[in-house]
């Protein structure tokens, strides 16, 4: 009798031995393995999404801060703005509060972009306000 993992007197070359306990380990290690993988890549997805959905609302409420700060503009227009870019980014759901207010920051006059939106949990689908990012551009004299 051959010991495991050598090969067998078999008429076929390469065919290795395996005892009839371990008959089928094989399909149940792929299920339980590939189940796993599959749980891990889907997390890595949604944090993946969580982070585009944040980096996107930092980058609409600055920009949009930035916009409200021209000489021409007021900080309706900048909350327009922001609105208009998640609207374009992501979802019209995101950009439903959106709010200004001129603040002091390290000791300058800037106006200050607020966004709360849902915190992509399942896809897009998540608890309403729970990710607030602020933007902010100094206002020039």
């Amino acid at each position: 009798m051959a010991a495991p993992g050598e090969r067998c007197g078999c008429d076929r070359p390469g065919s290795v031995r395996i005892k009839a306990g371990e008959r089928g380990a094989a399909v149940v290690d792929f299920v339980l393995v590939g189940g796993l993988l599959t749980l891990f890549f889907m997390a890595i997805i949604q944090l993946t999404l969580v982070l585009h959905v944040r980096n996107t609302l930092i980058d609409a409420a600055a920009s949009g801060a930035r916009y409200g700060t021209l000489a021409d503009r007021s900080a309706t227009d900048a909350r327009d703005r922001t609105a208009q870019l998640i609207s374009v980014a992501l979802s019209p759901d995101f950009a439903n509060e959106v709010s200004t207010s001129e603040t002091v920051y390290l000791g300058v006059p800037t106006l200050e972009v607020t966004v709360r939106a849902p915190l992509p949990v399942i896809g897009l689908i998540g608890p309403r306000q729970s990710l607030e990012v602020k933007g902010h551009a100094a206002i020039r004299p």
